[in-house]
């Protein structure tokens, strides 16, 4: 990975990512090109080895933004601890001989955003502590940015939204502890994003999104806190779990109210965006995506299962795997589908709903599944079988995956921005 960058940011005291983006910006004043990063979720090991080499491939600093869900102390849906997480990467960096600067951050960390502390109704002292020891582990492991997001509150009624002073006074509370932490503990700064694209967060028209940002600057200072601002705040920009469309108008007014504070909108839920080229036109500063790479990775498992049954037929391969079965039993006993559910589905017969919803549902909660053994078991065994025909079937679901990632970098306008940095 690129140290030098990293070297660069110490010697000026800032965080990694404030200095890439200050970068940016300089070279925006000097060339007029416009940039947006690009943060890939990890949900799984394919997709980590995908972005970092899509990242090689186009020679462009890559941002991987893990949530709770994914990775933290009890190892997530990932199998990964803080730890696991960063050492992984640098691990799978430095095989690649990756250099490149390589972001890792903490996506939706606030409480009630781990699925676990929701289901099972967790007291607010319970999650926000645990939180807490989620963000200092993260720090021990070497991240280098935190998404504070305390945009939920179970205890609310149904339509009862969270107040934006709640949210502001708790986004206070994260990062003042953070900060404590890192501190005392003489690690090296790290970078904050902060807001939801959710409605729910509160942040979805411009007099409230004024108002977080307003209370967040005043809460800093009074605790003494005037050098930590986030670099992001995310914005609702018009994609969503069930939409595509990434609205202008709306995203560079709300990169104009941010900038008067010093900070750039992030975007969330940017998968299989119809316009990503007008992000950076827009003056988006990081654009995240998951799902998408979580649907690419399936869609190349059943290329290769009918590869594997195409051989099974003329008589190659003596046993079949499976594993598009094995798939869908694995998501579907889960129950992770039913967090996705819409009204007029129903949560005890999954073959009710509609085809299209099902697949849907399917390829989306597979990255609740990846790690199970079953599925392990059944993927490996697949790999084995099409190798011994001489497919490279690993190539295939990573070659997958990374055609969409690099699309993302082309239409970013990042590709070899590592050599101007």
């Amino acid at each position: 990975m690129n140290q030098q960058i990293r070297r660069k940011a110490l010697e000026q005291n800032v965080p990694l990512l404030d200095y890439i983006l200050k970068r940016i910006k300089t070279l925006e004043e000097t060339t007029g090109v416009k940039r947006t990063l690009f943060a890939a979720c990890p949900n799984s090991f394919a997709v980590l080895r995908s972005a970092l080499r899509s990242a090689r491939r186009n020679n462009a600093p890559v941002k991987f933004a893990a949530t709770l869900n994914q990775v933290d102390l009890d190892g997530g849906y990932t199998g990964m601890t803080q730890y696991e997480f960063v050492k992984t990467i640098r691990e799978e960096a430095r095989r690649i001989n990756l250099q490149v600067p390589v972001i890792i951050a903490i996506d939706h960390g606030g409480p009630w955003l781990k699925d676990k502390h929701k289901t099972e109704k967790w007291p607010f002292d319970k999650t926000m502590s645990a939180v807490k020891e989620s963000f200092e582990a993260a720090i021990q492991a070497g991240y280098d940015m935190i998404h504070v997001d305390p945009t939920i509150d179970i205890t609310l009624h149904d339509r009862e939204a969270i107040s934006i002073e709640t949210v502001a006074e708790r986004t206070l509370e994260l990062i003042e502890h953070t900060e404590g932490y890192r501190r005392k503990n003489g690690y090296e700064r790290i970078a904050y994003e902060v807001g939801t694209e959710e409605v729910h967060g509160g942040l979805a028209d411009l007099s409230v999104f004024s108002r977080f940002l307003t209370l967040l600057k005043e809460g800093l200072m009074q605790r003494n806190l005037e050098d930590v601002w986030p670099c992001f705040v995310v914005g609702k920009v018009g994609t969503d779990l069930h939409t595509t469309q990434f609205d202008v108008s709306v995203a560079t007014e709300l990169a104009s109210v941010a900038s008067t504070y010093g900070s750039l909108i992030k975007g969330h839920y940017s998968d299989n965006v119809d316009n990503p080229e007008d992000y950076p036109l827009s003056g988006m500063g990081a654009a995240n995506v998951g799902p998408e790479f979580t649907e690419r990775e399936y869609d190349a498992l059943i290329e290769l299962d009918l590869l594997e049954e195409e051989l099974f037929q003329s008589g190659q391969v003596a046993k079949r795997t499976n594993l598009k079965e094995t798939l869908w039993d694995a998501v579907i006993k889960s129950n992770r589908w039913l967090k996705w559910l819409q009204k007029d589905e129903s949560a005890s017969d999954f073959y009710s709903i509609s085809p299209e919803r099902q697949e849907w549902l399917i390829k989306t909660g597979c990255r609740y599944i990846w790690e199970e053994d079953a599925v392990v078991a059944s993927r490996s065994r697949i790999i084995d079988n099409l190798r011994g025909k001489g497919i490279d079937a690993e190539y295939i679901v990573t070659s997958s995956i990374e055609s969409s990632m690099d699309r993302y970098f082309e239409r970013f306008n990042l590709k070899d921005l590592n050599a101007l940095l």
